[in-house]
């Protein structure tokens, strides 16, 4: 007998529901590799490869930097822990004092410790994740209206800057800003295209946000977003304008309420706001963090409160170019403002909405607002700023390069591009220069190669895709080879400590790392040349000897043992802003009975008590944030704290803050109460007050 089985329909249709989904997803896989149908073959393969190559460099010996900014790392490990830390950006766990920055830029790599546990590695590798993602969006912005190879141009660009290399790999508020308003300019090209008002509302989240990330900063792409839309959108005038409207509402949305919520509780129930003066964000926003960064009149600024003189170094339009800036971004800036210039004269007639006027008008202004503030700026303006700036240059070289190689039939054309590859390849010989015992060879190739693809360029090609793909390949290296050795250089070296520094040492008159190492030049007021002594008795019991680097008081060491410089020379900058590094037999003392404590210990600055919370993972109170200059806490405040048992040591040294210029800090002043009332005892070269056994019945009698 025969038994016939019917199929079942469910099963035939579960299995071709099946079939389809693989099929689906193998060309969703084949597409990933092959990219858009009307791309040439060679574009994904290159895409990824940039990409991939981009990971491996910004992920390459990432964990060797330790810490990298002790002050942000401590912030990261706080935020891990405690959820109200997380929210406002606390130092510590007990939520004493904030950092002097929104937190935003902290919470990617707060939740990744929260995840994997703190380690270098959780805290840096976000850092370098969000250097992929500039990467790729500004690919995409730039390929939308010019083509694979301007958008690969521009990214190659971005990530072999040595200043976005540094910044990748390291936990300052930089990484998430470039990020940030990357994608904001990603948005505003989609607006220009369609002139809807949902792409506008994007870049008025995204560049809000970016101001939780590094507040006033972020402003200073607005007026070109703003412009280049108000000229070059879609719709009618009267829309344009209602547009903008909406998209400023979206900025202060996403920005304001972070800040409205820190205002609305009350002091008592939250940190002190960092880096104000009267614990207040509107001060942190609009003092430290905003126009006296311009003026120089930011107060708490290390060194005190400037007077419009330029503390931080000589300013002006050649800023940028000079020892201390020029080899962190300066490589293809000339050759960025020389394709500027072109492209808008090129374009200055063309219709209103025309793209390549617009896209060139969106990123040199971003270029030149950005450009200005650092250069013109007489506060504190760190040459790693400059990162700020990589997304612009790419971007111009890119849609320049392509644009006018597209029309290198035309005499002015080819002129114009053999103009900025010989001077790009001048300047990499006169950078290089700089760095003369370091890599020699390599400035006679950029010079020799580039002088000769320039000729090749300004003579015209011969027809025919081989010469022309030989004469764009020299050009590019030539010009791409110094930043790319000084990319190089930057990922091989550890960085740590306050002010990091891209390229070999000694490219910025520094040491490995820093941005100020021994021998470097020093703003005024700090180490170096024609810079003032540390001022007496700033360093507490060591009296006018600051901390050594890798010593007590000074940065951790580094991955392979040896001493961070933490970019600072030795001295008022060294003392204050590297971290502390303490003996394993202070950290068994700290941790004694840490459970009884709201803080084991406090010292004067974050730096300072960031090295110790670090190595004991356990609260440590910055007397007087960052720099120890901020007022908090006052002198009765801490006496008060002390007197109800919830400090246990007090960790003498690092008090320069309160003995600088202008500064209102109380941690001279907390520490001449703690030597008069208690004892030290020295472990591991440090002076460490027990707080709970006062020598004096003043230390417990309330004033």
């Amino acid at each position: 007998m025969t038994t016939t089985v019917l199929p079942d329909p469910a099963i035939e249709v579960h299995v071709e529901e099946g079939q389809r989904s693989r099929s689906l997803r193998r060309g969703q896989m084949g597409r990933l590799v092959r990219g858009r149908e009307d791309d040439p073959r060679w574009v994904r393969p290159c895409v990824l490869g940039l990409l991939g190559a981009t990971a491996l460099l910004y992920l390459w010996g990432l964990g060797a930097s330790g810490w990298a900014n002790t002050y942000y790392a401590a912030a990261v490990q706080a935020g891990a822990k405690s959820w109200k830390a997380f929210f406002f950006g606390s130092v510590d766990t007990s939520n004493f004092i904030t950092v002097d920055k929104a937190p935003a830029f902290l919470w990617p790599m707060q939740l990744s410790a929260r995840i994997f546990g703190m380690s270098s590695w959780s805290m840096l590798v976000p850092q370098a994740l969000e250097g992929v993602a500039a990467v790729a969006i500004l690919y995409a912005a730039v390929r939308r209206g010019f083509g694979p190879a301007a958008g690969l141009l521009a990214g190659a660009v971005l990530a072999l800057t040595p200043v976005a290399a540094l910044m990748f790999r390291f936990n300052n508020p930089d990484s998430l800003l470039t990020l940030l308003l990357t994608a904001g300019a990603y948005a505003m090209i989609r607006a220009l295209e369609a002139g809807r008002t949902r792409w506008l509302l994007v870049v008025g989240s995204l560049v809000g946000f970016a101001f939780l990330a590094k507040m006033l900063q972020s402003l200073l792409v607005v007026p070109a977003f703003g412009l280049v839309y108000l000229v070059a959108g879609p719709p009618r005038l009267g829309r344009r304008v209602k547009q903008l409207a909406l998209a400023g509402v979206a900025l202060v949305a996403s920005a304001g309420w972070w800040v409205l919520a820190v205002q609305l509780v009350p002091a008592s129930a939250r940190p002190y706001i960092g880096g104000s003066r009267n614990n207040s964000l509107w001060n942190l926003i609009f003092g430290y963090n905003g126009f006296g960064r311009l003026t120089g009149t930011e107060a708490g600024s290390v060194g005190g409160g400037g007077n419009g003189t330029g503390r931080w170094g000589p300013t002006g339009w050649t800023r940028l170019f000079n020892t201390q800036f020029g080899g962190q971004i300066s490589w293809l800036l000339p050759a960025a403002l020389i394709l500027l210039v072109a492209v808008l004269a090129l374009t200055w007639r063309a219709p209103r909405v025309a793209r390549t006027r617009a896209a060139i008008m969106l990123w040199g202004g971003w270029l030149a607002v950005t450009g200005a503030a650092i250069s013109l700026g007489k506060g504190i303006i760190h040459p790693y700023y400059t990162v700020a700036l990589a997304p612009a240059i790419g971007a111009i070289v890119g849609i320049g390069t392509v644009t006018l190689w597209r029309l290198r039939h035309r005499a002015s054309a080819r002129m114009v591009l053999a103009a900025a590859v010989a001077t790009t390849a001048v300047w990499s010989f006169h950078l290089l220069g700089r760095t003369p015992s370091w890599f020699p060879t390599l400035r006679v190739l950029v010079v020799v190669g580039g002088l000769a693809a320039a000729v090749a360029v300004a003579a015209r090609p011969r027809p025919g895709h081989r010469p022309a793909f030989v004469v764009a390949s020299v050009a590019l290296v030539a010009t791409m080879a110094g930043p790319a050795a000084y990319t190089w250089a930057t990922v091989t070296t550890p960085h740590a400590g306050a002010i990091p520094s891209a390229g070999p040492a000694g490219a910025s008159g520094s040491g490995p790392g820093g941005a100020f190492g021994r021998g470097g030049a020093g703003p005024r007021g700090f180490p170096g040349p024609g810079g003032a002594p540390p001022p007496r008795g700033a360093f507490g019991p060591g009296r006018g000897v600051p901390p050594l680097p890798g010593g007590p008081g000074g940065p951790p060491p580094l991955a392979d043992g040896r001493a961070g410089d933490g970019g600072a020379g030795v001295g008022v900058v060294g003392g204050i802003l590297n971290g502390s590094a303490p003996t394993g037999e202070l950290v068994k003392t700290l941790r004694e009975d840490a459970g009884r404590f709201t803080w084991i210990a406090a010292t004067v600055s974050a730096n300072q008590a960031a090295g110790y919370q670090l190595a004991t993972g356990d609260p440590v109170m910055a007397i007087g944030g960052f720099n120890g200059t901020d007022p908090a806490p006052t002198l009765a405040q801490f006496q008060q704290h002390v007197r109800s048992g919830k400090i246990h040591y007090f960790i003498a040294g690092g008090r320069g803050g309160g003995g600088m210029a202008g500064s209102n800090g109380t941690g001279n002043e907390i520490a001449s109460w703690v030597e008069s009332n208690f004892s030290a005892k020295t472990i591991g070269g440090v002076a460490l007050f027990d707080l709970t056994s006062p020598r004096t019945s003043a230390a417990t009698t309330p004033s």
